[in-house]
């Protein structure tokens, strides 16, 4: 077997209904691009069939040696499931995307091509840019919470992005995987988290407009989760404060530089 390329992190909680379709889509995808790749489902405690699903999916096209189910036994939250997700994979890669694939698969090709030729550790999908494109738009109240949301999160972090919260982010992992070690959140507000501490580790990231497309059935619980979030703003900031993030920036001292060679 090939060493594989790219790990396709998917956390789900209760996903029977999508999940299935979302995998196939995802293998026609990798298959057509002949990228060796492994599917890390992350189950964060689901009560119906999401682990069954995600097994018919991968049996169904004789690809179960490509899937890697991870369970949480309860629900443990977005956050942890990520971060289990990524300490877990074994590829160069890691693509993080949500089991509705609201931001398509094939958008991974603007990811790689912008760590391609930007020579950055992160990309990540952005519905905030310009030129990114929403298909199928959330409620003006979801969408007026999340412009809220993101002029706190730039007044807490100083982080310039546009969108933090877009579940489609691409990974090198041998630089980030320390971000992963590191991350303390285990709620929805972890994106923001690991894009800190990469600012910390003083790896590159680059915001990519992506095309998106809400989904009904989301999860996320706009009073409850909202709060959730400004709440895990200010954790980020208390917990750099205490030092608990300070081993990204030794990390970041020990890599191998070139600065100052002659050969």
């Amino acid at each position: 077997m090939r060493p594989v390329v790219l790990s396709v992190i998917i956390p789900a909680y209760n996903e029977e209904n999508r999940l299935g379709v979302s995998l196939g889509r995802i293998i026609t995808y990798l298959e057509g691009r002949s990228i060796p790749f492994e599917l890390v489902v992350v189950d964060d405690g689901s009560s119906d069939g999401t682990v069954r699903t995600a097994i018919s999916a991968l049996r169904a096209r004789g690809r179960e040696e490509c899937l890697r189910i991870l369970e949480n036994g309860a629900n443990r939250g977005k956050g942890y499931s990520v971060r289990r997700g990524m300490l877990a994979a074994q590829g160069t890669y890691a693509l993080l995307t949500d089991a509705d694939l609201s931001t398509p698969i094939e958008e991974f090709a603007k990811l790689e091509r912008e760590m391609a030729r930007g020579g950055h550790e992160i990309a990540f999908g952005s519905r905030g840019l310009t030129d990114a494109q929403i298909q199928k738009r959330q409620s003006i109240f979801r969408e007026t919470a999340g412009k809220i949301f993101n002029l706190a999160m730039r007044a807490v972090t100083g982080l310039p992005y546009r969108d933090t919260q877009c579940g489609f982010k691409l990974f090198e992992l041998e630089s980030c995987r320390v971000l992963f070690r590191k991350q303390r959140l285990q709620s929805y507000a972890f994106d923001v988290e690991i894009l800190y501490l990469a600012r910390k580790a003083e790896l590159a990231a680059r915001e990519v407009g992506v095309i998106w497309r809400h989904h009904s059935e989301s999860k996320i619980h706009l009073l409850r989760d909202g709060l959730g979030l400004l709440q895990g703003l200010i954790s980020i900031r208390w917990n750099d404060l205490l030092g608990r993030y300070d081993e990204v920036e030794r990390n970041r001292n020990l890599r191998p530089t070139t600065e100052g060679n002659d050969s």
